[in-house]
């Protein structure tokens, strides 16, 4: 009996001395731990996602942030972030309120994806709805589309009993496009050429002279969130282009444009010139750079590069033969890592975590270009 218990005993200790020297040798190649860290939930945006709040208590990100942590759907978090800045007359870069096209009408655009469920739903030229992103997440919930657009959104959001209004401008939007047609002529496609420096110079102006805010002349909202299971979704919403020709599009409602999501990697959103992002697929080359191991802001700034070397349009350069244009770039990872990159040093991004809702410069490609 004595002689079966040392076996036992010898045994014993062998195989603990045999997974002793395996742990050790598994650390030592540098192999992860057993214990995983769990993710850090975090909201981005842009900027105005830290500022507007239509008269409550909460911003985007705060708002966004305290519902996911609390249990609600990711994506149906960021909607009701964005929701505050859709909804409030002060921001005119989204929803109501929000700057109108050349015929003094409101073309409202908007995006999601649902990182674990693969879903993605959007809207583009809608008119007489405030809240474009509800609309986008119905087209996504009910249908088997991604994409609907001009009258047969509006007709889609009637038959799914959003509210229809005849004009969604405010006295200050109205105000400013009224300033605008009465800088500039009116006959629109006499000269292209013209036309387009013309827009270009009065809008600008209107910047320089504070009646705009430079964000809100091509203005967006984009929301992304990670919870604390790793969950990733993100919405992107805008009242497009200022004095834009009507039935104009540019990136928010474009998967891989103004918005990306990859649930197992991350998600990118965007503000700016959507007609630059739309050229290279920004959102979905940085969630790709993500895949491959890059930080969010490192994958954000190749995206930057690639616009810079693919602008080469004469009246899109500056005198330094830098994109004359501005354009950011609000990403994060699955892990809850976070960057905001701009073109041109000067802007920032919101973001919220267990710490509280903040503003944050963004990391610049480039130097502001010399007066």
């Amino acid at each position: 009996m004595s002689g079966k218990m040392r076996r036992r005993d010898f045994l014993r200790t062998g195989a603990a001395a045999g997974l002793a020297a395996a742990s050790t040798k598994t650390l030592s190649a540098g192999a992860p731990a057993v214990h995983k860290q769990g993710v850090r939930p975090a909201v981005v945006a842009s900027a105005n996602g830290n500022r507007f709040k239509n008269g409550g208590d909460e911003t985007c990100v705060q708002r966004a942030f305290r519902l996911m942590t609390s249990g609600a759907d990711v994506l149906d978090a960021c909607i009701a972030g964005v929701n505050i800045v859709e909804l409030d007359p002060l921001d005119d870069s989204v929803g109501y309120g929000g700057l109108p096209n050349a015929d003094g009408v409101v073309q409202l655009d908007s995006s999601c994806m649902h990182g674990p469920k693969r879903r993605a739903g959007a809207v583009a030229a809608l008119e007489g709805v405030r809240t474009p992103s509800l609309v986008a997440r119905a087209v996504m919930e009910t249908t088997d589309h991604h994409l609907l657009v001009g009258h047969g959104a509006q007709v889609f959001a009637r038959n799914m009993g959003f509210k229809i209004e005849d004009d969604l401008n405010t006295e200050n939007s109205r105000k400013l496009w009224l300033e605008w047609k009465r800088r500039t002529d009116p006959g629109h496609y006499l000269d292209p050429a013209k036309r387009a420096e013309l827009w270009r110079r009065e809008g600008l102006k209107m910047v320089a002279e504070g009646l705009i805010r430079e964000e809100h002349f091509y203005g967006t909202i984009n929301c992304d969130a990670v919870n604390s299971k790793g969950e990733v979704c993100g919405v992107t919403t805008t009242s497009g282009l200022a004095w834009k020709i009507p039935g104009r599009v540019g990136d928010s409602p474009i998967l891989g444009a103004g918005l990306y999501v990859d649930g197992a990697v991350g998600a990118a959103g965007s503000t700016g010139r959507g007609e630059a992002n739309l050229y290279n697929l920004c959102s979905f080359l940085i969630v790709e750079e993500m895949r491959r191991g890059k930080h969010p802001k490192d994958a954000g700034m190749e995206a930057l590069r690639r616009i810079r070397a693919n602008t080469v349009e004469k009246r899109l350069l500056n005198k330094e033969g830098n994109p004359s244009f501005g354009i950011n770039f609000y990403v994060l990872s699955a892990r809850g890592e976070h960057a905001g990159v701009t073109m041109y040093e000067g802007a920032r991004y919101a973001v919220c975590t267990e710490r509280g809702p903040e503003t944050l410069n963004c990391e610049p490609l480039l130097p502001r270009p010399r007066a």
